[in-house]
This record gives structure tokens, C-alpha cells and sequence, in this order.
């Protein structure tokens, strides 16, 4: 069976009432036939529902839908995706172990990496992403992490999973990849060697920017690990949240194809503008890394960069300018949004970290949404044309 259909027909066990649709399991507790059922479901000797903490219809919904859609043994889901990399790092290292991570990640999980882990005696080291001879150096004896994004975010770095997941073979060391920007219907890192997938569920898992969510998916050991320190921390994602993501599942294949149509066509019209130092898109030829995005996924995604010539200053003229494109700091929206990410996602990484990853303050990250591609390039044109 294909996975668009899965997607549609995976569903929880339907209640009495034969109901077609879902329905919603909003209890904060589930109850047990006797004592001896309750005893028996704790130990974990019979399967069954406890605490929507710990699981719930909905959410197992969701959970099963996104392993079958990135071939996983196992997943979990969360209250954001922030939560699910923090699990991830939390719930499979120790004091004294070593993560070697891109740098090009997302602002938050730096901060996790540079702020919070370090405080546990965990050591990171940042890596040029798409370098593999820098991953290779920054192994240490105590490395048990490698982490990254690809496409990353915002610059649309990519990274070769399958020649990272090989450079670690025989070294005990888990890798980690970020798939939220390319999701499980442009690329299953796990089939390229990867050991756990993370997603922010929050962007195109939804699709329309209503919930929140997150969640991991990968080999059934390091769930195991991953799952202990959710269940007692508490990260978990609300049974609506879940409903409302596993419906928006059925729909992800098609949405894709739609954003990825509407990103290229876009990032062509604009590519050569004068206002536009430079439009940055996976499958334009003129990408550094085209011929990988074009080996390691199914479509080039709903992202695009531009560089704006004027910096910041211009930036905002831009902002102005623009008529139905929203300005906000989420993605993966049925609404095309432009973001500034130098002030707002990555504002907390200094000048020099920014730089680095190629986040300068003329670049704003364009998430194409589902519009009519003749009225987003009018727009876009419009505002460039004025500036």
C-alpha cells in the first residue's frame, strides 16, 4: 500500500459508536476494568492507555502515521519541536559526552547546545555542515552525537546524510538529523543511515500554522532511552494537537509538491533582480550543493533565500511593500511568509555565528505557501521593483 494512502487510512481502533472520523480523546486519564488490569498495564506486561502524559489515541495516531512515513521502527511525539531535539540531547547523553553539531541549526537548538547542555557537562563542537573532513577531525573518544539540519535553516545548507551516516559506522555514535524543512515526502534521512529523525511539527506537519507539535522518530534502542526521560519530564503533546496534525497528514504529499512547484517558480522569476544580491533555492542550478539536493530529494521544498542589496534598511522597505505575503517568524504555512532571520529566529547568535552560516542582514527566508503563483510573483516583483 502506497504511503499517501496510509496516511489517509492509518487511524486509532474505532469505538463502539463506528465512527469514520477520529474522534477526539480529550481525557487526562484513562481507567482500568480492576485492579489487576491497572497493576498488569504499569508493569508493562498487557498494552494499554494510563495517562495522556505518557500516551494517548490521538497522539498514537499521529506517532504511527509519521514512523510509517519515515520508515521508523519507533517515534514520540512532543509539545513543540524544540522539545523533541531537547528530549533527543537530554534523554541520550550524559556528563562528558561529546556533540559534534552543523552550525548552521536552527537559533534555538544553538542555544540549547551552547547554554543548557554545556551546563551538564556536555561538550559541542560546530562543524562546517557540508564538510565531512570537519566532522571527521572533530571526533573525540567521548563523541556520542553528531546533529544537523538538511536543508538547514535558513540557509539551505545541505549535508550529505548518507556520507555522514557512513563516517560514523563503527564509532557509537548516534546521528540525528533535523528533517523539518524537507519533511518525510522529500527525504527519509533514515533510509540514508540516519538513527533518529526529528521534526518540528509546528510547520508543514500541520500545514496552516494553527498547533503546535514535534516529534522523533528512529531506531526502537534510542527510543526506548528517549521515551524514559519524556514519560518523567512531561514534554507531551495534547491529544487536539495530535487530532489535528494526523488529519493534516493526509494531505502532506500533495501540499508538498505544491509548495516545492511554487518556491522554484518563484526563486526563477526573481533570480537576476537588481534589487536581489542573490535567490538561494535547492534545485536552482545555480545552488552550491544542486547536484546533492537533487541525488538526496524528491522535490527542492517550500523555502527559498534572498539576499537583498541594502541590508536591513531595505529589508523593512520590503516588508512594507508587500501586499499578501505575511510577515512572521513560522514557515511552512499554506500562507507565504517572509522572515528577517538576523533580528528574529537567529538574533541571539552573534554578528560573527551569523556570518558564518551566511545569515546576513539583507537575507530574509521567503516559506512559499499554496497561493496562486502568478499573484505571488506579481507581489514580490511589485515591492522589488520599488526599492
Amino acid at each position: 500500500m502506497k504511503k499517501q494512502t496510509q496516511a489517509i487510512r492509518i487511524q486509532a481502533k474505532r469505538s463502539h459508536n463506528r465512527e469514520h472520523s477520529v474522534p477526539l480523546y480529550l481525557t487526562s486519564s484513562f481507567t482500568f476494568e480492576d485492579s489487576e488490569q491497572g497493576r498488569a498495564i504499569f508493569a508493562e506486561e498487557i498494552p494499554g492507555n494510563i495517562y495522556s502524559r505518557y500516551q494517548n489515541p490521538n497522539v498514537d495516531e499521529f506517532v504511527e502515521k509519521m514512523c510509517m512515513l519515515e520508515n521508523a521502527e519507533a517515534g514520540l511525539a512532543f509539545s513543540t519541536g524544540m522539545a523533541a531535539i531537547f528530549s533527543s540531547l537530554a534523554g541520550l547523553l550524559k556528563q562528558g559526552d561529546h556533540v559534534v553539531a552543523s552550525n548552521a541549526l536552527f537559533g534555538s537548538a544553538i542555544q540549547i547546545l551552547t547554554k543548557i547542555t554545556a551546563k551538564w557537562g556536555i561538550e559541542c563542537t560546530f562543524v562546517d555542515g557540508h564538510d565531512i573532513k570537519a566532522w571527521e577531525a572533530a571526533i573525540k573518544d567521548n563523541t556520542k552525537f553528531f546533529f544537523c539540519e538538511s536543508p538547514s535553516n535558513p540557509g539551505l545548507d545541505l549535508i550529505d546524510i548518507a556520507e555522514l551516516a557512513e563516517l560514523r559506522k563503527g564509532k557509537n555514535i548516534i546521528l540525528a538529523v533535523d528533517n523539518c524543512f524537507a519533511t518525510p515526502i522529500l527525504q527519509t534521512p533514515l533510509d540514508l543511515g540516519a538513527d533518529l529523525v526529528i521534526h518540528s511539527a509546528t510547520k508543514y506537519i500541520d500545514g496552516q500554522g494553527r498547533v503546535l507539535g514535534g516529534v522523533v522518530c528512529g531506531k526502537a534502542e534510542y527510543m526506548t532511552e528517549i521515551r524514559f526521560f519524556a514519560r518523567h519530564t512531561g514534554p507531551s503533546l495534547s491529544p487536539f494537537n495530535a487530532w489535528v496534525l494526523s488529519k493534516s497528514l493526509e494531505l502532506l504529499d500533495l501540499r508538498m509538491q505544491k509548495h516545492s512547484e511554487n518556491a522554484l517558480a518563484l526563486a526563477e522569476a526573481l533570480q537576476g533582480h537588481p534589487a536581489v544580491q542573490a535567490v538561494k533555492y535547492p534545485f536552482l542550478p545555480s545552488h552550491p550543493q544542486y547536484a546533492l539536493a537533487k541525488k538526496q530529494m524528491k522535490y527542492g521544498g517550500g523555502i527559498l533565500t534572498l539576499d537583498i542589496k541594502g541590508g536591513f534598511a531595505q529589508v523593512q522597505k520590503l516588508s512594507q511593500l508587500l501586499q499578501i505575503v505575511s510577515i512572521s517568524p513560522n514557515l511552512g504555512d499554506t500562507r507565504t511568509i517572509l522572515t528577517h532571520p538576523a533580528s528574529t529566529t537567529h538574533s541571539k547568535l552573534s554578528a560573527e555565528d551569523r556570518a558564518a552560516v551566511g545569515i546576513t542582514d539583507g537575507l530574509v527566508r521567503v516559506a512559499v505557501g499554496l497561493e496562486a503563483i502568478e499573484d505571488l510573483k506579481e507581489d514580490f516583483l511589485n515591492a522589488l521593483n520599488q526599492l
